[in-house]
């Protein structure tokens, strides 16, 4: 049976005495230490936490400071957050309703489009039906224009037709009073 970590591992492992680790808060003799000297007061009258420590004094004053003013920032940049949020909120309730606004017309845009294009594509099917009908009607009106002419053509053999049948009988009528 194999495991991630050996038996071996576990059992050398050693813990640092309590001497080695160090102290996790000041005991209580170091507190009372520095309350003493914090709390004495040289020969001008002044505390010693009234009189600048040098750079170390002025280090803390301004942490105390910026942890004054970050806890302040803190309580009004959550007020602000919460009223970011709501209006981050409102606004994109704003924007949901008029994407809402733009579908809806760009749903009714499409139909007109394909209201217009049924109708150009029927137009021009009717223009495709006109352009054959006049192609048709102008085949016709040739067609027409060349028996037109081939009548007058055969009304005029038919007439030189009657006309040589008319000279054959009266050739006729020559030719048999001759021959009498």
């Amino acid at each position: 049976m194999s495991t991630y970590y050996p038996r071996t591992k576990d059992l050398t492992r050693t813990r640092k005495s309590l001497t080695e680790s160090p102290p996790s808060s000041p005991s209580p003799t170091d507190k009372n230490y520095r309350h003493d000297r914090l709390s004495r007061y040289d020969s001008s009258g002044e505390s010693a936490t009234d009189k600048p420590l040098g750079r170390a004094g002025s280090y803390t004053r301004r942490e105390t400071r910026l942890a004054a003013l970050s806890k302040e920032e803190q309580d009004s940049s959550s007020k602000d957050y919460k009223k970011m949020y709501a209006e981050a909120l409102h606004e994109n309730e704003k924007l949901k309703s008029r994407l809402q606004d733009s579908k809806h017309e760009l749903v009714k845009i499409r139909s007109q489009l394909d209201k217009v294009t049924q109708r150009h594509d029927r137009l021009s099917e009717r223009s495709t039906v006109l352009e054959s009908e006049k192609r048709e009607k102008q085949a016709l009106d040739k067609k027409v224009s060349n028996m037109e002419d081939e009548l007058k053509v055969l009304t005029e053999l038919k007439s030189d037709n009657q006309r040589l049948k008319d000279e054959n009988g009266a050739l006729i009528r020559v030719i048999s009073k001759l021959s009498k």
